[in-house]
């Protein structure tokens, strides 16, 4: 039987993505969640994966644009969440400092094997 285990936030590593960006990764075997801080005018570039994603913001705006053809923008604040369907294309813009909370099905394997050169730029 598997065991349950604890976390503590600042007990975790923090990650270094590039001069506006950290994380700290949580992974179990079929979800990840992320602490992922964003400083104010961070951009995370057009992507799309097969994750399943929900963007949960505790501080500060994202503004997501979301489709292959930019069609649709939404901002997410304090308090709001985003689903973000699998291999929907989207990007993201801290319009403040911003923490926000990722979750993600199955885990990033990018995340975790650091491929995610898209995010390091």
């Amino acid at each position: 039987m598997p065991e349950a285990t604890h976390y503590r936030w600042e007990d975790l590593p923090l990650e270094r993505l590039n001069d506006r960006l950290t994380r700290r990764l949580v992974t179990g075997d079929r979800m990840m969640l992320a602490h992922v801080y964003l400083d104010e005018g961070c951009v995370v570039p057009m992507h799309r994966h097969e994750n399943e994603q929900l963007t949960y913001v505790l501080k500060g705006v994202l503004r997501f644009t979301l489709g292959e053809d930019r069609a649709r923008v939404v901002d997410v604040g304090p308090g709001e969440v985003l689903h973000i369907p699998s291999n929907v294309w989207h990007e993201a813009v801290a319009l403040e400092d911003t923490l926000d909370v990722d979750i993600f099905s199955p885990p990033r394997q990018d995340w975790l094997q650091k491929t995610d050169e898209y995010l390091r730029r």
